[in-house]
């Protein structure tokens, strides 16, 4: 309290939100070093710093662009190369179905023809066999008729050329008859 007496006596009015003109001019002082430092040191700093990050994004982003470029040139070479290797995929399976096609159209014509041979075989086999059977029959059938006619006429047939006539004539009339009678 008596040091407000003391300023009142003075007849100033101290105002708290007035500062004095002392702490003025030294504030101002103050403020104009360190607006100089941060001008001089502080700031060309921060500008060159602020230049090489700028520098080093547009170089990233000149990098990135560049490496998206080849990155879209290399994905088209490969689907192309995707898309001929497919082509020729198809192609090499068409040919194989081909292949096969034919390989199994040229089995099937030799199977064919080894089975008609083997047929023709069977069947010229099968007529030399029926034809040797009929000759034996018929050699059995002219023995056994010669013999039954000599029983039945009593007569020798010693002559060939009359045994002969005697078979043949046999042998057709058994050839003549139907052969379903035993039904």
């Amino acid at each position: 309290m008596d040091t407000l007496l003391v300023v009142r006596a003075a007849g100033e009015d101290p105002n708290p939100l007035v500062p004095h003109i002392a702490e003025i001019i030294v504030g101002l002082i103050a403020f104009g070093i360190l607006y100089y430092f941060v001008a001089k040191f502080v700031v060309p700093r921060f500008e060159k710093s602020f230049a090489e990050r700028t520098e080093a994004i547009e170089g990233g982003l000149a990098k990135a662009e560049v490496a998206q470029a080849e990155a879209a040139a290399a994905l088209e070479q490969y689907q192309a190369q995707l898309a001929d290797a497919r082509g020729e995929a198809g192609q090499i399976r068409e040919e194989a179905r081909a292949q096969g096609a034919a390989i199994l159209a040229e089995m099937r014509q030799q199977a064919q023809a080894e089975s008609d041979r083997l047929v023709a075989n069977a069947q010229s086999q099968i007529e030399a066999e029926r034809a040797a059977a009929v000759a034996s029959l018929h050699a059995e059938v002219g023995t056994l008729a010669s013999q039954l006619a000599e029983k039945i006429v009593g007569e020798s047939l010693s002559d060939d050329e009359r045994q002969q006539r005697v078979i043949d004539r046999f042998i057709a009339d058994l050839e003549s008859q139907p052969s379903g009678q035993d039904a």
